[in-house]
């Protein structure tokens, strides 16, 4: 037999191998390749999930070999068992039209996708910067649909709470008139300044920079808007409307000037835990904690919940997303996602059981672990 005939037989006897395994997957294998059922990487990066009806549905980023930007859209995956994913479709695809917001060639990142039980409506939001703009926008882009799974429909796009401020601002701040010309970048003097709201102040009239941002429902149903603003200087919590398509005006800032991005939450017995990062681009740095008795602060820090080797580098990751899993109380997942810029479709996902050690969050490397594990 020719070496042909060889490398053939190879290549078709290794895609039946990954189909199988896409079709039998009972672990999770974080850091690995992992293959929806059809047997093609998953490309959802940055992602979110929604649990509706019986199904999950896995929200992300499309991703090329060479580009960061949206050149496709936002992907959906269906699951009804975490392990195994179904291509759904592009739920929000980019536009032809060089006019849109969402034209080929901007950015799409960070997508979450959340119902509303009184609209019946799915509503995304994603990070949105404008093409040919870089980071300079920092809209938050707002889209629909009558199905979980989508098409998403752009509804609208833009900054945050315009004209209003925080409610935890003191008057005081209000009325500094400082500006970042005033100072030499990074200094004590700048960070304090950036610490007393100079940027908040920036933005006050054109409305707050968003760009990693995540959402949460909360039990009442009341949904938050939590994202990086402030050139990534400050997270916000924003209170959206009753149909979840806008805001009330109600957000507050927290750890002003501390730098925080890729904000992740969750809630288990009353407590509100935020898992977040520092601002390293796209390599990895050490997991920051947070957390609050109200999603409206005080707001506490914890040490880096990460425990062993690579913790200071959240094991080569960043947060996403936290997943509550469905029949079991107590088991959330710590979504993550390493980022290869070089060749941004092979960033891999990281996903890990949350634990609990005296009553708090502690994520723990495992090369291989089940949802059986925590029955």
């Amino acid at each position: 037999m020719n070496k042909s005939k060889l490398l053939s037989l190879f290549l078709i006897g290794l895609a039946s191998i990954i189909v199988l395994h896409a079709q039998k997957q009972k672990s999770f294998y974080p850091g690995k390749l992992w293959f929806d059922t059809d047997g093609k990487i998953i490309n959802a990066h940055g992602g979110g999930i929604l649990y509706h009806k019986g199904t999950y549905y896995w929200f992300g980023e499309h991703k090329g070999e060479h580009s960061n930007d949206a050149l496709v859209g936002v992907t959906c995956y269906s699951s009804t068992n975490l392990y195994d994913w179904t291509f759904e479709q592009i739920a929000l695809p980019v536009s032809d039209d060089k006019n849109s917001s969402i034209t080929k060639g901007c950015i799409i990142e960070r997508p979450k996708v959340i119902f509303n039980e009184k609209t019946g409506k799915f509503v995304m939001y994603f990070h949105l910067e404008l093409k040919g703009q870089g980071y300079n926008a920092a809209h938050v882009g707002v889209a629909i649909s009558d199905n979980a799974a989508g098409p998403y429909v752009l509804v609208k796009n833009g900054r945050v709470n315009a004209g209003i401020w925080p409610i935890n601002i003191p008057d005081s701040q209000k009325k500094l008139n400082k500006k970042e010309s005033d100072f030499k970048s990074w200094t004590p003097e700048w960070l304090r300044a950036m610490e007393n709201g100079m940027f908040l102040r920036r933005d006050f009239k054109g409305g707050q920079m968003s760009r990693d941002m995540t959402l949460f429902v909360d039990d009442d149903s009341k949904a938050y808007h939590i994202y990086s603003s402030e050139d990534n200087a400050t997270l916000q919590i924003a209170e959206l409307t009753d149909d979840y398509l806008g805001y009330t005006g109600k957000y507050i800032r927290i750890f002003p000037a501390k730098y925080n991005e890729a904000p992740a939450i969750f809630k288990k017995d009353g407590v509100y835990w935020m898992i977040t990062s520092g601002c390293t681009g796209w390599k990895p740095n050490e997991a920051r904690m947070f957390s609050a008795s109200s999603i409206f602060g005080t707001w506490s820090q914890h040490p880096n919940p990460c425990r062993g080797e690579d913790s200071e580098l959240t094991f080569h990751s960043q947060s996403t997303y936290i997943l509550h899993v469905q029949g079991k109380e107590n088991l959330f997942v710590y979504m993550g996602d390493r980022w290869i810029p070089s060749n941004p479709i092979d960033g891999r996902y990281v996903w890990l059981p949350i634990l609990f050690e005296d009553n708090k969050p502690v994520l723990k490397w495992m090369d291989r672990w089940s949802l059986n594990d925590f029955d």
